[in-house]
C-alpha cells in the first residue's frame, strides 16, 4: 500500500540535501528506496488512471516544497534545495506534514488559498494529494447523479425507456441515426426482442436488444433464456440486455453459458455511467480546467 502524502515529505527533502540537483524520475527512485515500496505498490494508480500514486505524490511533493521556498527550480523539471530548506531540514529529523510548512510566508500564501489546506486536520486530506481530492469529489456528484438518473429513468414509461436505449447506444456510435434506428425498433417488438439496431452506419451487422425498465427486481435466468432464444430463432448472434435494476447470477451464468450468441449486460449502474459518459439525458453544469506550466514557452530559441 502506498503510504499517504506526507510521508513523501521527510526522505524527499533527504534526497535534495544529498544531491546537487534532482528531478523528479530521480526523486521518484529516491523515495521507491527509502519507503520501501514494493513493485505493485509503484504500479498503483490514483483513481483517474493518468498517472500512478508514487508520481503524483511525488510531483506534489515537488511543488509544496517549491511553493514553501525549501527547493528552487534550476531549470525545466530540475531542483535543487535552498537555504531555507537546508535550515528547515537540520530543525526536522523525522517524518513532517504540511502544517510545518505554515511557517513560511509564502506557503501560508498558497495554502490560503486551498480550502482542502484549511481542512489540514482532516486525515483524508493528510493522506491524499489535491489531484486524488479533486478525483473523489468527482466520482462524489457522479456518485449521486446515476442515482438521480436511475430515480428519474424509472418513473417513466417502458415506451420512454426503449427510446432512451436506442438514444443512448446511438450516442455511442451504434445504428447510424436517431431516425434510422427508431424505424427499425418499432417494426421489431417480437417475443423476446424490443429492437434491432445496426452494429455501425454501413450496416454491416445487427444487434438485437431487450430492454427491462424494472423498479427493484433483478433479471431472472429465465429472461435471459428467453432473449437467447429469439436470438436463435433470428439467426443473430449478438444482443444487448439493459435493465435499470440488476442481473441474477443465474441470468448471468446463463448469459456466459450461451453458444453461438455474444450477449452484452448492462444493469442500471453501467446504464447511467454510460448516460453520463456519452451526454445522454444529462447536460454540463459547470468546468474546471486544470492547467500547469508550459515550460516551453518560456524557452528562448
Amino acid at each position: 500500500m502506498v503510504p499517504s502524502f506526507e510521508r513523501f515529505f521527510y526522505p524527499s527533502l533527504q534526497c535534495f540535501a544529498q544531491m546537487e540537483t534532482c528531478d523528479g524520475n530521480k526523486l521518484q527512485n529516491y523515495c521507491i528506496d527509502k519507503l520501501q515500496l514494493t513493485e505493485d505498490d509503484c504500479h498503483e494508480l490514483i483513481k483517474s488512471g493518468k498517472r500512478t500514486k508514487v508520481q503524483d505524490r511525488v510531483s506534489w511533493t515537488i511543488t509544496y516544497f517549491y511553493q514553501a521556498g525549501i527547493i528552487e527550480r534550476i531549470h525545466r523539471g530540475v531542483y535543487k534545495i535552498t537555504k531555507r530548506g537546508k535550515d528547515f531540514l537540520s530543525q526536522h529529523h523525522s517524518d513532517f506534514g504540511k502544517d510545518d510548512l505554515m511557517q513560511f510566508n509564502d506557503f501560508k500564501k498558497f495554502a490560503s488559498g486551498s480550502k482542502t489546506e484549511k481542512n489540514s486536520d482532516n486525515k483524508e486530506t493528510v493522506s491524499k494529494t489535491p489531484s486524488e481530492i479533486i478525483e473523489d469529489a468527482f466520482q462524489e456528484i457522479n456518485k449521486n447523479l446515476i442515482k438521480q438518473l436511475l430515480d428519474e429513468v424509472k418513473k417513466q414509461s417502458p415506451q420512454f425507456f426503449e427510446r432512451l436505449v436506442i438514444h443512448l447506444l446511438v450516442a455511442m456510435g451504434y445504428g447510424g441515426s436517431f431516425e434510422d434506428a427508431a424505424k427499425v425498433t418499432q417494426y421489431s417488438h417480437d417475443d423476446g426482442i424490443d429492437g434491432v439496431i445496426k452494429e455501425d452506419k454501413l450496416g454491416l451487422d445487427t444487434i438485437y436488444i431487450q430492454a427491462k425498465r424494472y423498479t427493484t427486481e433483478s433479471v431472472q435466468k429465465p429472461d435471459l433464456q428467453k432473449f437467447i432464444g429469439a436470438l436463435v430463432e433470428h439467426k443473430a448472434t449478438k444482443g444487448i440486455f439493459i435493465t435499470t435494476s440488476a442481473f441474477s447470477s443465474g441470468a448471468i451464468e446463463t448469459c456466459k453459458k450461451a453458444e453461438h450468441v455474444k450477449i452484452i449486460l448492462i444493469d442500471g449502474e453501467q446504464l447511467a455511467n454510460f448516460m453520463i459518459e456519452y451526454n445522454v439525458g444529462v447536460s454540463t453544469r459547470q468546468t474546471y480546467e486544470i492547467k500547469r506550466l508550459d515550460s516551453d514557452f518560456f524557452v528562448e530559441e
